[in-house]
């Protein structure tokens, strides 16, 4: 069985490494915001470049913690693209604020930003552009409408860890950025965990109180917080990731430039790159009509793919939406996942190949 992700797979051949990193904060006695934190918040930071880091507890928490920090709240409204994860949209559903959805260009999957202009109005704060399938979104374009409005700009980089676009990493071109560490991700730790990065360091220093009931140096709650905590043990692992997660990501774009090159000349539309933006392909995402022939007959050769996401968010129960986004319900209608991880081998990534091009071929006849 090929899975389309194995977190297992980029484990094993660190595994000494994890475990003394896991001992190590077994052996310190401090297991919540102690040093193995500081230290990746300063490491982390350092990688993207960007003044501060703060630890939380999942990508969801950086996300709401970002949208508290920046003021948004009950009536306010958030510009965000519906085909993104759902923590997305949840983020600012739990800030009290309205999403307000905007349609995905469908060469890169990510926020429209032409589109975003006229859904501007006095009750919008803020704009989130999500990096999708780790491919940068317009982040020009969603600056610029940020800047000649007054919004903020807060980039979820949930997929993105590592990406670049004009040579900055994502996460340190709007006002914050925010990570998620799920085990799926470029770099995942073993549990829930997230960051949220940002230059400002009042901001931080914001961040770092919320995160924690509000709580001054006295712990002393100086305005309404949660418990979101990194914890100890996740920070110690993500230091070993982080040390790694370049090579994983070259990893990834070894296997997506396989599968671009052998699946070339197919009835598949296949991922593109931003003009001045590196890629890190969190997911390697196909589109093609026969969507659901080609899973089926894929998941039948013990090949199991994705589809991220089959629901875009605004026609879920919890967050429906009357408005029309005529490209994200095309696309979702067509987009397949294909397995890509480091710890793939050519040999598995071939009999992914072989298969497709079986599945085509058959189609012809």
């Amino acid at each position: 069985m090929i899975p389309c992700a194995f977190p297992k797979k980029q484990y094993l051949p660190i595994e000494a490494e994890v475990l003394a990193a896991i001992r190590r904060v077994l052996d310190s006695g401090t297991y919540i915001l102690g040093a193995e934190v500081a230290a990746f918040e300063s490491e982390f930071a350092a990688y993207l470049g960007c003044e501060f880091a703060v630890g939380c507890g999942s990508g969801t928490d950086a996300l709401v913690l970002a949208l508290r920090t920046l003021g948004v709240g009950a009536g306010d409204e958030v510009i965000v693209p519906s085909h993104t994860a759902t923590a997305t949209i949840a983020a600012v559903a739990i800030s009290g604020a309205k999403p307000v959805y905007v349609d995905i260009d469908p060469r890169y999957y990510t926020l429209d930003s032409k589109k975003i202009q006229a859904l501007c109005n006095a009750k919008t704060k803020a704009i989130i552009a999500v990096h999708l399938y780790g491919q940068a979104a317009d982040i020009e374009g969603a600056l610029a409408v940020a800047r000649s409005h007054g919004l903020r700009l807060i980039e979820d980089c949930a997929q993105a860890t590592g990406a670049t676009w004009r040579g900055c990493k994502l996460g340190t071109i709007g006002d914050v950025g925010c990570f998620s560490f799920f085990p799926t991700k470029n770099m995942g730790g073993y549990g829930d965990a997230g960051a949220i990065v940002c230059r400002d360091a009042n901001l931080a220093a914001r961040l770092r109180r919320l995160r924690q009931y509000g709580w001054d140096e006295n712990r002393i709650s100086t305005e309404p917080g949660i418990n979101s905590r990194l914890d100890e043990m996740q920070a110690a692992i993500l230091r070993v990731k982080l040390s790694y997660l370049d090579a994983d990501n070259d990893s990834r774009r070894v296997q997506a430039d396989r599968y671009t090159r052998e699946l070339a000349g197919l009835p598949l539309i296949l991922p593109t790159t931003r003009a001045n933006a590196e890629h890190t392909y969190h997911l390697y995402v196909v589109r093609t009509s026969c969507r659901d022939e080609l899973n089926y007959f894929l998941k039948q050769n013990d090949v199991l793919c994705g589809i991220h996401y089959a629901v875009p968010v605004h026609k879920m129960p919890a967050f429906s939406s009357s408005v029309a986004l005529p490209e994200t319900e095309d696309a979702v209608m067509e987009i397949l996942s294909l397995p890509l991880f480091p710890g793939l081998t050519e040999g598995e990534q071939n009999q992914v190949i072989s298969l497709i091009r079986h599945f085509f071929a058959g189609r012809k006849n």
